[in-house]
């Protein structure tokens, strides 16, 4: 059965009459069955993402259900004895429950070695955010297993990050209007969020995007395969991180569901072909939809504030990629997607769907696919962004401080007349020049810069837009009373040249021999693309 993809990536349907299941927005664009070949080629990367390391080993996962049975106990314990404290019976207070659930890529089963854990602590109405955020948090503290255990309240979905038994945590906050949160409590329905403020909505929506991904998809291991594959392939290129610009695990994964679902027998290794031949040609910023939003009864008219929707929202519209959760309410999980960020995601997508065409037809293997970004190669203008503290500790609240908001300065930066393009990675690089007994710490990210062809490096000024910046996380950084004496950021501008004066030959090293690829013809990539 042979269709052509729309340039949107929406499906045109089956060539014929007969009737297929229809899992998303659209009906299928193919329902062929894979071939052995095609099979061949996804046990392959299988064992290529094998031999990456990205699989939790028995022990490890067990080591994870270890600590995610024994922080459900703490939080069930905490909730008992805050509970009694406010004179709630003690037969009554060992009843009330409380309950933590897991979400995102953990939830997904795509989670890799060494990866963070997402949770949420659900509790009944008599406990309060503030409760979570002071006298839990203070428990945690005291816990053995706990280190680096940090609160975040005034994230725009607060959380509580820390490492339990050396396993990295972030716990979210929500309490249902029910009196008592039993084990077998779910959170799909949506007369759970009447009557809850909108940082619990908030907060519930990773557990319910995630479940709801789940159930949209035709085939859950294919799914799971695919979506470790473009993780993976995402990491490396360096476009894996929502709070940078780029788009984080969920949104990722609503791109692969929207791929399965138009490609509902394909392998993965087809569906990673497939994956890339969608959305370079899809005509954004048409939104990605996993489902068609259903009609909202009346008594949630209160939450249609927090609904995507451009038609009745200006600043919607102004979103670059939306991709739109499935959850009531859906909301755009992309909106921090910039001018640059976009470009530089379009780019890694043309250059894999031109290697991955090369890997169907036998002429490339799966590890050309995985080969890091050749950031440190690519750019003849760097700036790079340091951050100063007084204390290890000071060190990591900055960081988390000023990482927050660096899509922030990135905006800045695209409005200088005289920039045509700003990459940052998202990630941040400690010196290789400080002197380990100094007082203070340093930590630095890294901006690659394309000025336009009219402009001259020498007459760009970035001064105010630095300054800008630093006076935004100064008052972000009061309001938030974690701001210390002795932090503070100074740029940087770098040639290529000098960026060994900062980092080691072992990270510079990477990407040196990738080169992006030329694109292939159009007639090519029609051919591949009608294939299936």
């Amino acid at each position: 059965m042979a269709v052509t993809v729309p340039p949107d990536g929406s499906s045109p349907g089956p060539s014929n009459e007969e009737d297929v299941p229809q899992y998303g927005i659209t009906a299928p664009i193919s329902v062929s069955e894979a071939s052995k070949h095609e099979v061949l080629q996804s046990s392959q990367l299988d064992e290529y993402l094998h031999s990456q390391d990205v699989y939790e080993t028995d022990e490890e996962l067990s080591q994870r259900m270890e600590v995610l049975r024994k922080i459900n106990v703490l939080v069930r314990n905490w909730i008992r004895d805050l509970s009694i404290e406010r004179n709630i019976p003690a037969d009554v207070a060992e009843t009330v429950g409380g309950k933590v659930f897991t979400f995102g890529s953990y939830r997904l089963g795509v989670h890799t070695k060494g990866a963070d854990i997402d949770t949420l602590c659900v509790a009944p109405r008599h406990i309060l955010r503030e409760d979570f955020f002071n006298s839990f948090w203070e428990l945690l503290r005291k816990q053995p297993e706990v280190t680096e255990c940090l609160r975040i309240e005034d994230a725009f979905v607060p959380v509580i990050k820390m490492k339990f038994d050396g396993i990295e945590l972030d716990m979210l906050f929500a309490r249902l209007n029910l009196k008592e949160v039993h084990e077998d409590q779910t959170l799909d329905d949506d007369n759970l969020l009447l009557n809850l403020d909108e940082k619990c909505i908030r907060s519930l929506n990773g557990c319910r995007v995630t479940d709801e991904i789940l159930r949209l998809v035709p085939n859950k291991e294919n799914f799971r395969l695919t979506l470790r594959a473009i993780k993976l392939w995402a990491k490396k290129k360096r476009i894996y991180s929502n709070a940078f610009g780029y788009l984080g695990g969920v949104s990722w994964a609503m791109l692969v569901a929207r791929t399965c679902q138009l490609y509902p027998n394909a392998t993965p290794s087809v569906l990673v072909g497939k994956f890339f031949l969608i959305f370079t040609r899809w005509n954004w910023p048409k939104p990605v939809l996993l489902k068609n939003a259903t009609p909202t009864p009346s008594c949630f008219s209160r939450l249609m504030d927090l609904v995507w929707d451009p038609r009745v929202k200006i600043s919607d519209r102004f979103h670059l990629m939306p991709i739109i959760t499935p959850a009531f309410p859906q909301q755009n999980s992309t909106f921090n997607v910039t001018t640059s960020t976009r470009t530089i995601i379009e780019e890694a997508m043309n250059e894999a769907l031109d290697v991955t065409m090369d890997i169907l037809v036998g002429k490339s293997s799966w590890s050309k696919l995985f080969e890091p970004s050749n950031f440190f190669w690519k750019y003849k203008h760097y700036i790079a962004l340091m951050g100063y503290a007084n204390t290890a500790e000071d060190l990591l609240i900055f960081t988390g401080l000023v990482e927050s908001r660096l899509r922030v300065l990135v905006a800045q930066f695209e409005r200088n007349p005289g920039m045509d393009l700003i990459h940052l990675i998202p990630e941040h690089f400690v010196p290789i020049n400080r002197d380990p007994n100094a007082d203070g710490k340093e930590v630095f990210w890294l901006f690659g810069i394309e000025i336009k062809k009219s402009s001259n490096i020498r007459n760009i000024d970035l001064t105010s837009d630095v300054q800008t910046f630093v006076d935004v996380v100064a008052k972000h950084g009061m309001f938030s009373r974690t701001f210390r004496v002795g932090m503070r950021l100074q740029a940087k501008y770098l040639k290529r040249k000098d960026l060994s004066t900062l980092l080691p030959e072992s990270i510079l090293s990477q990407g040196k021999t990738t080169r992006t690829c030329p694109s292939k013809s159009s007639s090519r990539r029609r051919i591949w693309q009608e294939q299936k």
